[in-house]
């Protein structure tokens, strides 16, 4: 399972470059325009997945930021946005190279943003969730580029494996 995730990792990377690198060519405007996405606009959907990424790794690794709205906007300004992505994706790729496969089975205990509640669940479920989270609102990115009339982009798994991702196959 280590394997997986630590694929996962580098892709999560790449993904996530493609959506920074479409989104550059962008009008402040079309950036934060909102398309209908869960979150609105590229601009704030962006945000979310930091905002996301830095509450699940605090809760992984007990140290960084977390912020305490999901809607939270960290970066009003693209490019600081883009340079904290590229942090965080390291970060997630160095952790999940810790990891093991007893942490992994290991029970992991939490609180919601949305809820002063504890959940205990095995860690590899909630990194699982963390990926596919990434994944659900990058479709929606994808979505909001596509309405905002420019190409699609191939952010499969495989076409990552095929590229920079060959390491994993």
């Amino acid at each position: 399972m280590l394997r997986q995730y630590r694929m996962f990792a580098s892709y999560n990377r790449w993904a996530n470059a493609q959506v920074y690198a479409a989104a550059a060519d962008l009008s402040d405007a079309e950036f934060r325009s909102d398309r209908g996405a869960f979150f609105g606009s590229l601009h704030h959907t962006l945000n979310h997945l930091m905002v996301a990424d830095r509450i699940w790794m605090k809760r992984f690794t007990g140290t960084g930021e977390a912020p305490t709205s999901l809607d939270a906007i960290l970066y009003e300004e693209r490019h600081a946005l883009a340079a904290a992505r590229k942090t965080e994706d390291e970060r997630i790729i160095a952790w999940t190279g810790v990891l093991n496969e007893a942490r992994l089975a290991a029970d992991f205990t939490y609180s919601p943003v949305s809820q002063p509640i504890e959940i205990t669940q095995p860690l590899w479920t909630a990194l699982s969730h963390l990926f596919n989270h990434q994944t659900h609102h990058r479709g929606q990115c994808h979505m909001t580029l596509t309405a905002l009339g420019k190409p699609s982009l191939g952010l499969d798994l495989i076409y990552f494996l095929r590229s920079e991702g060959r390491e994993w196959m």
